[in-house]
């Protein structure tokens, strides 16, 4: 008899965890097929940050802004970091890599405050993004250092 209520005990507390595992699964499935429907960002989203951000970069280190051109590079890489969590089924970011050194080299340019070593890690970022870009079939999408400034409400000399 005692083995019995032992039998019936259990058979309880598992057909009671079943219904919660079952509900628990079920409120899983639910939130995931929401979020689904939530906005995300799209590779051209990014890459259009990025733009802006490559832009601002220049005028930053023309202008030997180092804080600037330092704030302005770790915001390329913010997206580039959000590209790889966001774009997941993007068969392009298995490319993205590609920008490692050239943004290494920004950003010893930058750490060195050297307008020279600036100019050349710049040139070396644009062709990398052109390289990624014919990488990627992309290539009728050419960057190229910038000529005018990409906004006019913003001051790149630094303050003194």
């Amino acid at each position: 008899m005692k083995k019995l209520s032992y039998v019936v005990i259990a058979v309880t507390i598992l057909s009671c965890n079943q219904g919660k595992e079952q509900k628990m699964q079920a409120t899983n499935d639910s939130l995931r097929k929401e979020l689904t429907k939530t906005y995300r960002p799209g590779l051209g989203e990014f890459m259009l940050g990025i733009q802006l951000h490559h832009a601002k970069l220049w005028f930053a280190g023309q202008n030997q802004n180092w804080p600037l051109a330092d704030f302005e590079v770790h915001e390329i890489q913010e997206s580039l970091h959000d590209i790889l969590e966001f774009c997941r089924d993007r068969p392009e970011i298995k490319s993205i890599g590609m920008i490692d050194p050239a943004i290494d080299s920004i950003n010893n340019a930058i750490q060195q405050k050297n307008p020279v070593l600036f100019r050349n890690s710049f040139l070396l970022l644009t062709n990398t993004c052109n390289n990624c870009h014919k990488a990627t079939e992309h290539a009728f999408n050419v960057v190229t250092v910038p000529t005018s400034l990409p906004v006019t409400n913003q001051e790149f000399k630094p303050d003194k």
